[in-house]
């Protein structure tokens, strides 16, 4: 019988880490594409809200199904064993492909925020760098998270405080330029930013009653999350109006040039870069050990299965996925890198949904709720990011059909 892991996390250090998760890089530099989608501030604000609610529906499905099934790997293991292997698949290449795409992104808003000028090469230096840490088995731990949450949100009050009081433009009237599409793919968009809310549903075996904490952390987390993110975007707003944030690679450091406070320029920077770095340590992180457990069942290569005798880290998953995403890092845009990767994860969260659904009866309106609004984000999303995502899915289905095939006999 293995040993069980000690139950230490109350409800505090269950917010913290979830706030880890999402206060990250994501508000840092999806504000800009997704202003550019909802076409006005108000549709902005429209859309933050609208995705949290289906980060909420999600995370409390994720939190449902990992009481049921306490075993390491998400909705990989929840999608086969309440639907069936091929969703389980579907799921955990969906999560692959989607935060593989997340960790370019992050990579990249290290470049944009350090060296605007060089923001692909400072993007594939930090993949390489950190998978060389991963490499060696170095993981955050609850303290650094907590380090990275204080840090980032002394950041962002900065921020917002610097912000309201410059003033400026007005731009949050709800008017007649709002479409339904626009904010959906705002909302799609922003979708990334929330990035990371299940992560406390996964520490069911760390926490002390889970049954009681994980339902109070998740909503906590949450909602601190989203009145962090909405004083943060009608800080910029105010001082840069919807035109100049739009178009902005980096918001928070050009809201702080515009309001005056040049001192406040590198303290962003270093913030914005302390935030990606450690989001993409924990994805390179979870994409590999993703990849591992996808190869052990043979649905990727075997040969990614391999466990470094002397670190005991999926060494071989670790350099496939920093080689992967140091390749896009250098070659993808980072509002392309957004949409795909929110496309992949609203997939995953679909089948997360779906798997609930399969659960006790009366919780299945808030899992329709949460396919319904993964669905409607998914397909809102720039036509780009829906075909190359659509495409990625399809190549996985393909590859199922492939190796399974061979194993059913042909028809008679």
């Amino acid at each position: 019988m293995s040993a069980e892991l000690r139950r230490s996390l109350g409800v505090f250090d269950a917010v913290v880490i979830g706030l880890g998760a999402m206060v990250g890089a994501g508000i840092f530099v999806a504000l800009g594409p997704a202003t550019a989608a909802a076409g006005s501030g108000g549709g902005l604000l429209l859309a933050l809200g609208i995705a949290a609610v289906v980060a909420y529906c999600n995370a409390m499905a994720s939190a449902r199904l990992a009481a049921r099934y306490p075993s390491s790997g998400g909705t990989y293991v929840y999608g086969r064993e309440c639907l069936g292997s091929f969703w389980g698949y579907l799921a955990g290449w969906a999560f692959v492909v989607g935060k593989t795409a997340s960790c370019a992104a992050m990579a990249l808003t290290v470049g944009a925020y350090v060296w605007p000028e060089h923001a692909h090469l400072v993007a594939v230096a930090a993949v390489v760098a950190l998978t060389a840490v991963n490499y060696r088995g170095v993981q955050k731990s609850t303290l650094l998270s907590r380090v990275i949450v204080g840090l980032v949100l002394a950041v962002l009050v900065a921020v917002v405080a610097v912000g309201l009081r410059a003033g400026g433009t007005t731009p949050l009237s709800l008017g007649a330029e709002l479409t339904t599409g626009g904010v959906l793919q705002a909302a799609g968009l922003l979708f990334f930013a929330f990035a990371g809310y299940a992560r406390i549903a996964t520490l069911g075996e760390e926490v002390r009653e889970p049954a009681q904490t994980i339902p109070r952390a998740v909503p906590l987390a949450l909602g601190i999350a989203l009145a962090v993110y909405a004083l943060v975007a009608v800080s910029v707003l105010t001082v840069l109006g919807p035109e100049a944030l739009a178009a902005s690679p980096a918001p928070l450091t050009d809201t702080a040039r515009a309001a005056g406070a040049a001192w406040l320029v590198p303290v962003v920077a270093v913030g914005a870069a302390v935030a990606a770095l450690g989001s993409l340590l924990s994805l390179i992180l979870g994409v590999s050990r993703t990849t591992l457990a996808m190869a052990r069942d043979a649905y990727l290569p075997t040969a990614l299965a391999a466990v470094h005798p002397r670190f005991r880290v999926p060494h071989r998953a670790e350099l496939a996925v920093g080689a992967v995403v140091a390749v896009v890092a250098a070659t993808a845009d980072v509002r392309g890198a957004i949409g795909f990767s929110s496309f992949g994860v609203l997939v995953y969260y679909g089948i997360a949904n779906a798997s609930a659904w399969t659960l006790e009866p009366a919780r299945r309106p808030l899992a329709a709720l949460g396919l319904a609004g993964c669905a409607a984000l998914a397909f809102a999303l720039p036509l780009g990011a829906v075909l190359a995502g659509s495409g990625v899915v399809a190549a996985g289905v393909v590859a199922w059909a492939i190796s399974r095939g061979r194993a059913v006999p042909p028809p008679s």
